[in-house]
């Protein structure tokens, strides 16, 4: 059966560069490999971005790489936080003048996790989603949305193989509509991983939320 093909959005999506957009629907595979990294292939299994822990004495980081190893972005954990609040910054910077996002997580004790997000160049409500990661990731099945709307941008799936279930249990697909910013739904992706795995000891689903705030919000989360 062929899969469904879904129209541009009426603009683009770049959040953290318009050079990881395309004009239609595409797949790739996200691969998490023994050391921690995740591998990002597209379906003829060519690398098309890596992720890899840089984690020091007292922060958990990621970086988002392209495949010649250069960073584009840095996620970085926020260390006391009761929140699982990551920011991200633009190569591997840490400055605040160089970030793109934050998220975190509000409601801690429930299976379905929230996390709010800050774009760096917005201010407003706490409570206004810019995006949204909802569904089952232990099933490997989420569904990234358009701010507190239900316009799809990307979609979490198992890998469908008839191989054996070890070659792909570490493995899972996602499709990225088009006119999407395919590096930061990677970027979205790594944190809920890092966050499971930091987390690894307790059992639940994540859903990811993102949300625009103030500027006064946005300083104070980048340093402990």
């Amino acid at each position: 059966m062929a899969e469904p093909s879904y129209p541009p959005l009426s603009s683009p999506v770049a959040v953290i560069g318009s050079q990881f957009i395309v004009p239609y629907q595409f797949d790739f595979i996200v691969d998490r490999n023994s050391r921690g990294n995740l591998v990002i292939n597209d379906m003829s299994h060519k690398i098309m971005l890596k992720v890899k822990p840089c984690d020091t004495s007292f922060h958990h980081q990621r970086l988002l790489l392209d495949v010649d190893e250069k960073p584009i972005v840095l996620m970085r954990k926020k260390i006391m936080s009761e929140h699982d609040r990551w920011n991200v910054f633009r190569g591997n910077s840490k400055s605040k003048s160089e970030m793109i996002f934050t998220t975190k997580t509000p409601d801690m004790m429930q299976s379905m996790t929230n996390v709010h997000v800050l774009l760096a160049n917005k201010t407003g409500s706490k409570d206004v989603c810019d995006f949204k990661m909802t569904g089952s990731w232990s099933k490997r099945n989420c569904t990234i949305y358009m701010g507190d709307t239900s316009t799809t941008i990307a979609q979490m799936n198992k890998m469908q193989s008839s191989e054996n279930i070890k070659l792909v249990k570490n493995k899972f697909m996602v499709t990225i509509y088009p006119n999407v910013d395919y590096a930061f739904v990677v970027t979205l992706i790594a944190i809920v991983e890092a966050m499971k795995s930091s987390n690894s000891n307790t059992k639940g689903e994540v859903a990811v939320e993102l949300t625009t705030s103030g500027v006064g919000d946005v300083i104070g989360a980048i340093f402990s």
